[in-house]
C-alpha cells in the first residue's frame, strides 16, 4: 500500500518556491505550482471532451494517465527548474543526454516517491521506457501545458520589448499549439472570446489571488497552487485507500476545481464567513450564481454542456458541497452518507463514486503546509502560528485519521 510522508508534501509543496521566467521582466511572480495547477485544469477539460465518446473504462484509464502523466512531469521539473526551455528540448533531441539525466532526475526523486509503491514504478517507466509522443494522454498534456506557459508569455510579453527572444518564443508557441490542433476542444480553447478561451483565461487569474492576505507568508501561495495541492493530495489518498479508477479520478479533478468560485467571490478567511450567521449563505448563493452566468451557461450555450455538468459535479453543485461524499446512479447525483459508506458499498467506477471528508482532510492539510512552511522559514505571526494549531487538531481529531495515518504523518513535523 502507498505510504504518504513528510518528504512526500514537501516535494509537492515545493513549486510554490520555483520562479518561472526567471530570466524575464514579469508584472508579478510566477511559480511553478500555480503553472501546473492551470495546465491540469486545461487538462481536464481536453480529456472530458477527447474521451465523450470513449467506453466508461476507456475514459477512466485516459483520465488516470493524464493525471498521472501531469504529476510524473510535475515531480521531474521540480529537480530540472533550473534548466531553461530551449536547453531542455535540445538534451530531449540526443537519447543517451535525456537517459542520463533521466536517470539522474529518478535517483534524486527515489528516496521521496518509491515509498509509493507501484506509483513510483509506474512514473519510472513514464519517463525511462517513454511510450509514444503521439498517445492520446500525452498529447493532452503537451497541449494543457503549452497552453499555459503561452498565458504565461502572453502576460510577460507586453514586459520584454527589448528583449530579442521575445519573437522566437511567440512563434514557437504559435507552431507547437497548431499541430495540436486535432484535439477536440483545442480550437475553441484557442480562439479568443470562446467559452472554453474564457474559462481557461479565467482559471489562470486564480495565481493572482494570495491566500492568507492577512498574514504574511514565505512562500505565498495563491488560490491556484493551492487548488494543484489539494488535488494531488486528494490523488495520493486515494492511491492509499485503494480507490477504484473513477474515484481516484473524480477525488483530483474536485480537488482541482474545489476553489474555483473564490475566482468571483476572492478567498474570505473562516473568521470573516462566520462572522455573520447567513454570510455563509449568502457567499454560496451568490458564487452558484455567478458560476452560472460566467462559467456554466455559456458553456452549455456553444455545445460543452456536459464539461459544465462535470464541473458542476466536482463542485458538489446538486448536493450542497464539494466536500459532499456522493455518487451516480441512473444519471442522478446521489449523496453518500460518509466515507465509510461510500468505500464499503459504491468503491467501484460505475458508481463514479467522488469523496468528501477525505478531499476536506486533503484542504486542511494544504492549508497546514502553507502555514508550517512559512513558520519555518522564519516569517511567522500569532494568526499562522494559530491556524497551524488548529489545523493540526482539526486533523489529528478527523473521523479519517485511523484511516490514512495523520497523526504519524504530522509527527514528522514537530
Amino acid at each position: 500500500m502507498p505510504t504518504i510522508r513528510k518528504n512526500l508534501l514537501q516535494l509537492l509543496f515545493s513549486g510554490a518556491y520555483l520562479l518561472r521566467w526567471n530570466d524575464k521582466l514579469r508584472p508579478v511572480e510566477l511559480q511553478e505550482i500555480d503553472k501546473q495547477a492551470h495546465k491540469m485544469l486545461v487538462a481536464c477539460a481536453l480529456w472530458h471532451e477527447n474521451s465523450r465518446e470513449l467506453p466508461p473504462a476507456e475514459r477512466t484509464a485516459l483520465g488516470l494517465k493524464v493525471i498521472e502523466g501531469g504529476l510524473f512531469d510535475y515531480f521531474y521539473r521540480c529537480i530540472i527548474t533550473d534548466i531553461k526551455p530551449p536547453v531542455f528540448y535540445k538534451i530531449k533531441e540526443n537519447p543517451e543526454h535525456y537517459r542520463q539525466l533521466t536517470e539522474y532526475v529518478l535517483g534524486r526523486l527515489e528516496p521521496v516517491l518509491a515509498p509509493l509503491g507501484p506509483f513510483w514504478e509506474r512514473m519510472r517507466a513514464w519517463h525511462l521506457d517513454g511510450g509514444a509522443e503521439d498517445s492520446l494522454d500525452r498529447r493532452i498534456l503537451t497541449a494543457a501545458h503549452l497552453y499555459a506557459s503561452q498565458w504565461e508569455f502572453q502576460l510577460i510579453r507586453p514586459l520584454n520589448t527589448f528583449d530579442d527572444e521575445m519573437d522566437s518564443i511567440a512563434q514557437s508557441f504559435v507552431q507547437r499549439l497548431g499541430k495540436l490542433r486535432d484535439l477536440k476542444g483545442m480550437d475553441s480553447l484557442l480562439i479568443p472570446g470562446t467559452a472554453l478561451a474564457r474559462f481557461a483565461n479565467l482559471c489562470g487569474q486564480l495565481r493572482f489571488q494570495i491566500r492568507w492576505t492577512q498574514a504574511p507568508r514565505i512562500p505565498a501561495t495563491s488560490v491556484l497552487g493551492h487548488m494543484f495541492i489539494v488535488a494531488s493530495l486528494g490523488y495520493f489518498f486515494s492511491l492509499a485507500v485503494n480507490a477504484c479508477g473513477a474515484r481516484s479520478v473524480n477525488n483530483f479533478f474536485c480537488g482541482l476545481f474545489h476553489d474555483l468560485p473564490e475566482l468571483l467571490t476572492r478567498d474570505i478567511i473562516s473568521p470573516v464567513k462566520q462572522s455573520i450567521s447567513s454570510l455563509p449563505q449568502l457567499i454560496k448563493e451568490y458564487e452558484e450564481q455567478e458560476l452560472e452566468r460566467r462559467i456554466l451557461g455559456p458553456l452549455r450555450e456553444e455545445g460543452f454542456a456536459p464539461l459544465a455538468e462535470r464541473i458542476g459535479y466536482y463542485l458538489g453543485l446538486e448536493v450542497g458541497s464539494e466536500f459532499q461524499e456522493c455518487r451516480r446512479e441512473g444519471g442522478a447525483v446521489v449523496p453518500v452518507e460518509g466515507f465509510d459508506l461510500l468505500h464499503r458499498l459504491y468503491n467501484r467506477d460505475e458508481d463514479e463514486p467522488k469523496d468528501g471528508q477525505m478531499l476536506k482532510v486533503s484542504d486542511w492539510l494544504a492549508a497546514f503546509l502553507e502555514a508550517h512552511s512559512s513558520i519555518r522559514n522564519g516569517v511567522s505571526s500569532p494568526h499562522l502560528v494559530e491556524a497551524q494549531a488548529r489545523l493540526k487538531g482539526k486533523l489529528n481529531e478527523s473521523a479519517l485519521e485511523p484511516v490514512l495515518h495523520l497523526e504519524a504523518l504530522l509527527a514528522d513535523f514537530d
